[in-house]
């Protein structure tokens, strides 16, 4: 099987790119190749959905234990003939930026995956050998098993590989030119979403046959090839009488972890996903309701204006349906919300506060989440790892919960819960913590024989 991690030495290196350069190349070459996204992101995995119409899974060994990760690592790859994970941030990069906990480098040791380096040349030469030599050796077992120059001109690269290759022992696999039809762009929360993109799917091919061209795609699939044949993939857990569970799921509401989802299917839900944007009500029969975040900020005037939506949403939350709402799930049941010209629009109104824009991201990054009381998903004194990263913020942030930084221990409370209700910022990963999916589908399925 090929597998392989996707690294750089830092942000903005051009990473997603190429990986989905990379699984548009392979999947062509017909090796049905799967895809991850090392840490909390949501945006790329959308990339890679959009080149492989399957999901994309992410590896995050805050968010989740080792042994979970090696075990759902192998779960998704089952079946596939290669699998490409792309890594966050910059290869050591990790757990509040000073450990690497957590860092790309961190996954690729875990699941003992080759790392490819992804370098801008940007006006160095010699120095880039430096650069790579430094992360070569900055840990006794770096990974990195070859280098591809990004944003680079195939002329420059035949004339840096073999210098660089002199100078660090490190393989230079070839480039990817300067393309500007096959450019990303950006917002705030970092690229704008596939789903976004002109021609996402020329684009990619754009981007693939230029990596053909210009790769030695056949000295690079031999340093990621591990020898193993693909194992048989597990049968999907799904229950026969699964409880129904509304989940959002529009432009609107788009960051919902595929492994989230699949959890709440073992646990014996029956995902049922509708719009906020452009249904009306909530979909009949449903026991429970999840509103993951997104991009609500950029849609406040259509979900307000969708008044038949809030409605049935400020109904079924004041009448103790169990609800799942995080970030900008936690901003639609607010007040009112700010879209990015400062208009506010009212919302659900089931929540006391205001969404309000900020001018830089708030409360941003891991943090242990915990829990003073019971309710729907927590038991009182229980930790649960979460993560949080917004722009938006609200002007009654609830305190129901305590939210304490990994290293520095700086806290602040946050959240509203009941036995019926978590709506506040931090993002939950039901497959680091399973009991939090068996428990909402418990109170899902209770909520349904109490109504009858």
């Amino acid at each position: 099987m090929i597998r392989m991690l996707i690294a750089a030495p830092a942000s903005g290196s051009g990473k997603t790119a190429v990986t989905c350069a990379l699984l548009t190349a392979l999947q062509k070459r017909g090796l049905d190749p799967c895809a991850f996204k090392c840490g909390p992101d949501y945006i790329d995995p959308m990339f890679h959905r959009g080149v492989l119409g399957v999901e994309s899974h992410n590896l995050d060994i805050f968010l989740a234990e080792e042994t979970a990760v090696r075990q759902n690592f192998r779960r998704w790859t089952a079946g596939h003939g290669a699998a490409v994970c792309e890594g966050v941030m910059g290869l050591y990069d990790g757990v509040g930026g000073v450990t690497d906990r957590a860092s790309a480098w961190h996954v690729a040791r875990t699941l003992d995956l080759p790392v490819l380096l992804v370098v801008r040349p940007k006006g160095a030469s010699l120095t880039l050998a430096a650069r790579i030599r430094g992360l070569r050796d900055f840990r006794p077992n770096s990974r990195i098993a070859g280098v591809i120059l990004n944003d680079c001109a195939p002329a420059l690269c035949r004339s840096l590989g073999p210098m660089l290759e002199r100078e660090t022992g490190v393989p230079v696999l070839g480039c990817l030119p300067h393309l500007e039809e096959a450019s990303f762009g950006s917002r705030h929360l970092g690229l704008y979403t596939a789903a976004e993109i002109q021609n996402l799917t020329q684009r990619l091919d754009v981007l693939a046959g230029s990596l053909e061209r210009n790769v030695d795609m056949g000295r690079l699939l031999a340093l990621c090839e591990d020898g193993a044949a693909p194992s048989v993939p597990e049968p999907p857990v799904k229950a026969e009488n699964g409880v129904p569970i509304a989940v959002a799921r529009d432009e609107a509401f788009c960051f919902t972890y595929a492994e989230t989802l699949e959890v709440l299917e073992q646990a014996g839900a029956k995902l049922l996903f509708f719009s906020p944007l452009r249904d009306k009500s909530l979909p009949a029969g449903a026991c429970g309701l999840y509103l993951p975040g997104g991009y609500p900020e950029l849609y406040a005037e259509r979900l307000s204006a969708n008044g038949e939506m809030l409605a049935s949403v400020r109904e079924a939350v004041s009448g103790k349906l169990p609800t799942v709402a995080e970030c900008g799930g936690f901003l639609y049941l607010g007040q009112s919300l700010e879209d990015e010209q400062g208009h506010a629009f009212p919302m659900a109104g089931v929540l006391p506060g205001q969404g309000v824009q900020t001018p830089r991201l708030v409360r941003f990054g891991y943090g242990t989440l915990r829990a003073g009381t019971d309710s729907l998903l927590f038991r009182q004194g229980e930790a649960v790892p979460v993560h949080e990263f917004h722009y938006w913020d609200s002007t009654e942030n609830g305190r129901d919960l305590r939210v304490e930084k990994p290293l520095s221990g700086r806290g602040w409370d946050c959240g509203f819960v009941s036995e019926s209700l978590y709506a506040a910022f931090p993002h939950l990963y039901f497959a680091g913590t399973p009991q939090l999916a068996e428990r909402f589908v418990t109170a899902a399925r209770r909520y349904r024989e109490r109504e009858g």
